[in-house]
């Protein structure tokens, strides 16, 4: 059977929550020590530079308390990174990854062609990486692009081969250890993820993907994705992110960040399907020059707790940014999500749209900043916050924060809050649709302006996992 009828033939539901038996080929110790960081550094072979950073980030890490004063906030209380497994290399025969899924081991083969990505790679994207606990296990990129020098490698190649740019970029300017205690934890343990190039004047005219999936229990996957877009460039990122099911709680701490040159583009676009069992907690930073422009565009669900704030630095006149945002929370979850912009230079234009979705007592929450400073005159921005609930027992909340230094600017926000009303699914069900049909006939076009934005493989997938989390099955 190929890997398109085996896809055609596998619900969504099933294509996420199944599981495989545990193998790897290295697993560390559970916690984070001094010894640990080590042998992850050496198991990949590093050059002393990244060991060293390793290491400060960890006394960072051990430094900075808990987030625990947030307004608001989700409860972190049960989780213990000293529980956590944070390094799982899979049993896989090369390092880094292959280039053909021919060459990968049964089981993560089966894994990555239910999920369907093989078959997406051959319809719809420029290059593809997959990642399998805390490894790429496979990477692609079309022969096209790289001859025009675009360059789509997992993290632990770049820092290999493309060490310069890596040791510029990496956790320096943009997401610092000290940002917060869990960019420190992710600088100090992090693993896998993908590093993307574009030169000067390209445009990669089909996205790119990476799929990130945790199948051990009680592991943390702590992936990287640096992004570097040259002067007049452009680029579509897409991530992906699922894992089963298990009693004990995994842990997501990824970290992304982005370099936007003069006058180019980057759409990063992901759909977050964690299992409910799963914290998820990311840093997630782009720069943008002078007339660069950056999106961002979100789908967040499945997780017990996610705390993920995509922020944008728009650092050169006339620079760009725009944000949107759906988190959906079900019985037992707390989605904390939203957008941080900062106005630095004059010109400068962000949009902030979020739409949030809660039923059977889940909790969603968008806690977003927007800073202009002074000078940064002629800058505009504004935000749009808009929440969906199912029943009086789910809670939503609106978190804006607004720092304006600046007297000639352009300021705009509103928030709506509603509640699917009894008249709404009954003119719905007098045209002939059953009650879960008629809601989600509402939800489906509450999220439009999300899925519109993606390429309509995923904007199908986004509905369905939307979908599947109204009945109750996911997680």
């Amino acid at each position: 059977m190929s890997s398109e009828e085996h896809l055609k033939q596998t619900d969504t539901e099933a294509r996420f929550e199944f599981k495989k038996e545990e193998k790897s080929a290295f697993a560390a110790e559970k916690g984070l020590t001094e010894e640990t960081i080590r042998v992850i550094s050496e198991d990949k072979d590093e050059p002393e530079w990244m060991l060293q950073r390793r290491l400060r980030a960890l006394e960072q890490y051990k430094e900075m308390p808990m987030p625990t004063d947030w307004p608001g906030q989700p409860d972190l209380s049960e989780l213990d990174v000293d529980q956590i497994v944070p390094y799982i290399r899979p049993d896989v025969d090369v390092r880094g990854g292959v280039d053909d899924w021919t060459e990968l081991p049964d089981e993560i083969k089966d894994t990555f062609d239910k999920l369907g990505i093989p078959e997406a790679e051959k319809n719809a994207l420029s290059g593809v990486g997959a990642q399998y606990e805390s490894e790429v296990v496979y990477q692609n990129m079309q022969e096209q692009w790289e001859e025009k020098g675009v360059i789509f490698c997992n993290m632990d190649k770049a820092v290999q081969e493309h060490e310069d740019l890596v040791r510029e970029h990496f956790m320096t300017k943009c997401v610092p250890p000290s940002d917060n205690k869990f960019a420190a934890l992710h600088g100090a343990i992090w693993s896998g993820g993908s590093f993307v190039y574009v030169p000067e004047g390209v445009t990669v005219e089909m996205p790119v993907q990476a799929y990130f999936r945790m199948n051990s229990e009680g592991m943390g996957q702590f992936e990287h994705t640096l992004i570097i877009a040259e002067e007049g460039s452009e680029v579509h990122y897409i991530e992906g992110c699922s894992a089963p099911k298990y009693s004990a709680f995994n842990l997501h701490s990824g970290g992304v960040e982005v370099f936007v040159g003069e006058d180019a583009h980057v759409q990063y676009s992901t759909v977050q399907n964690w299992s409910k069992n799963t914290y998820n907690l990311n840093t997630k930073r782009a720069i943008a020059e002078k007339g660069g422009r950056m999106e961002w565009i979100s789908g967040s669900m499945g997780s017990k707790a996610t705390m993920l704030y995509p922020s944008t630095i728009l650092k050169g006149r006339g620079a760009s940014d725009n944000h949107i945002t759906i988190a959906m929370a079900g019985e037992g979850q707390d989605i904390d999500t939203g957008a941080k912009v900062y106005h630095n230079a004059p010109n400068t234009k962000s949009t902030i749209e979020s739409k949030s979705i809660a039923k059977d007592g889940g909790r969603t929450n968008y806690r977003g900043l927007v800073h202009i400073a002074d000078g940064a005159e002629n800058s505009s921005t504004a935000v749009e916050c808009d929440a969906l609930m199912f029943d009086n027992e789910s809670t939503s909340d609106t978190m804006p924060y607004m720092e304006i230094n600046e007297s000639k600017v352009d300021v705009a926000h509103e928030a709506t809050v509603g509640k699917i009303g009894d008249e709404d699914i009954f003119y719905l069900q007098s045209r002939g649709l059953d009650d879960d049909d008629a809601k989600q006939m509402i939800v489906s076009g509450f999220i439009e302006p999300i899925t519109e934005e993606l390429p309509i493989e995923y904007a199908v997938e986004l509905n369905r996992l939307v979908e599947l989390e109204m009945e109750g099955s996911l997680g």
